[in-house]
């Protein structure tokens, strides 16, 4: 009888084992079908990459690492199409709105001489801005809302409608931040302009004509470093170091966001050319962002201010005009720094704190100061290189 149940033993422990594995595949089976739930993905650790046979995108709003729903859409589809980015970053473009009083004369009247008009509400979309933190700050252009009396809402893809209850213009670039209440729209990420070539494919989101919200519209990059006039009828500014692009910008693009195909913010739409076709030009978005970071921090847009007007002179033309190369100053802004300091039109700034100006825009070096900061500004007159220390205050609007 001992040795049966001796030799029983191994029978019944294989059979255990056995029946186990049976039990466990089975149960897993089941498991997976009815609750997909795989125990194997809890018990063994996966390798390689997971393959999914989904085709279409889903988002996870409450995600913490992902700040916006265009940068999901991005970290799960590497192969984007523009219709996809465009689809997602319209969420964070929203039309620019003016209500305001405008002076209306009948023409009888006028024709009799009495045309002293009536006033008349107006509201119109005049331009384009996007969404650069979920509290409601938007960027715009400043020459977009640059009327101090007037009313201000924007309206987002859906057509709701926010009112603006602040306003805060850069007096240095062509730049404002609009605040509004009651918005919670997803930022759009910020790129960096300074790694972009010329050929990169781009997408501009905006109001076109002031009449079709939400328009989108494909490109290039054309060209960088372009230096341009811009302005209306009222005024005109010197814009300096643009980028330039073929993407269609039309009047209502302004302020508009400028997108890789990363879906990233790469510059503001900012004008176009009336002289030809597809030519439009955008400030780059780290000259913005050294601006939205100083307001971030202080609220407000008090920068360093040189205060002069000029024209970057480049390679080419430094050497036909027998000159160095740098920033031409061809103004100076009356109780500015540059003219306590001296600086004249015409003269040459060659090189600001050891940042030599044929390497970097004089607009760079100075945003990259602080407000107090002491710079040592070498320029050229008349062949002869002169040096002056200067602190920088901060602009007046």
């Amino acid at each position: 009888m001992q040795e049966n149940s001796s030799s029983q033993k191994p029978f019944l422990l294989g059979l255990s084992i056995s029946v186990f594995f049976i039990l466990a595949f089975f149960t897993g089976a089941i498991a997976d079908r009815v609750f997909e739930i795989k125990p194997l993905d809890y018990l063994l650790a996966r390798s390689g990459t997971e393959v999914t046979t989904e085709s279409h995108i889903r988002f996870d709003s409450s995600s913490e690492e992902n700040t916006s729903l265009l940068g999901q859409l991005l970290q799960g589809n590497a192969n984007a199409s523009v219709a996809d980015v465009a689809e997602v970053a319209s969420e964070s473009v929203v039309t620019v709105s003016i209500r305001t009083q405008q002076r209306v004369i009948d023409p009888l009247d006028d024709f009799f001489g009495f045309g002293t008009g009536r006033l008349e509400e107006i509201e119109r979309d005049i331009g384009t801005g996007f969404v650069v933190h979920q509290s409601g700050l938007i960027v715009t252009n400043r020459h977009v809302v640059s009327n101090p009396q007037a009313e201000y809402k924007v309206i987002d893809t859906k057509d709701n409608e926010y009112l603006v209850s602040q306003i805060y213009r850069d007096p240095v670039n062509d730049l404002a931040i609009l605040q509004v209440e009651g918005a919670s729209l997803p930022p759009l990420a910020l790129g960096n302009s300074d790694t972009i070539r010329v050929g990169e494919s781009v997408i501009a989101i905006g109001t076109a004509l002031g009449q079709f919200r939400h328009t989108v519209t494909t490109g290039v990059i054309s060209g960088l470093g372009r230096g341009i006039v811009a302005g209306d009828r009222f005024s005109t500014e010197m814009l300096d170091n643009v980028i330039q692009t073929d993407a269609a910008i039309n009047p209502g693009n302004s302020g508009g966001p400028l997108l890789n195909a990363r879906g990233e913010v790469i510059a503001v739409n900012v004008a176009v050319s009336q002289a030809g076709q597809n030519i439009g030009f955008a400030l780059p978005i780290n000259v913005i962002k050294a601006s939205i970071d100083n307001f971030n921090e202080t609220g407000r847009f008090d920068r360093p201010f040189l205060g002069v007007s000029y024209q970057m002179i480049e390679r080419e033309a430094a050497l036909f005009n027998n000159v160095p190369q740098g920033a031409y100053v061809m103004e100076i802004v009356s109780g500015s720094v540059a003219e306590e300091a001296g600086i004249q039109v015409g003269d040459i700034i060659t090189e600001i704190s050891g940042q030599d100006m044929s390497e970097v825009s004089l607009a760079e070096v100075i945003n990259g100061k602080r407000i107090g900061e002491q710079v040592e500004i070498q320029y050229w007159r008349e062949g002869v290189e002169q040096t002056v220390t200067v602190t920088l205050r901060a602009a007046q609007e």
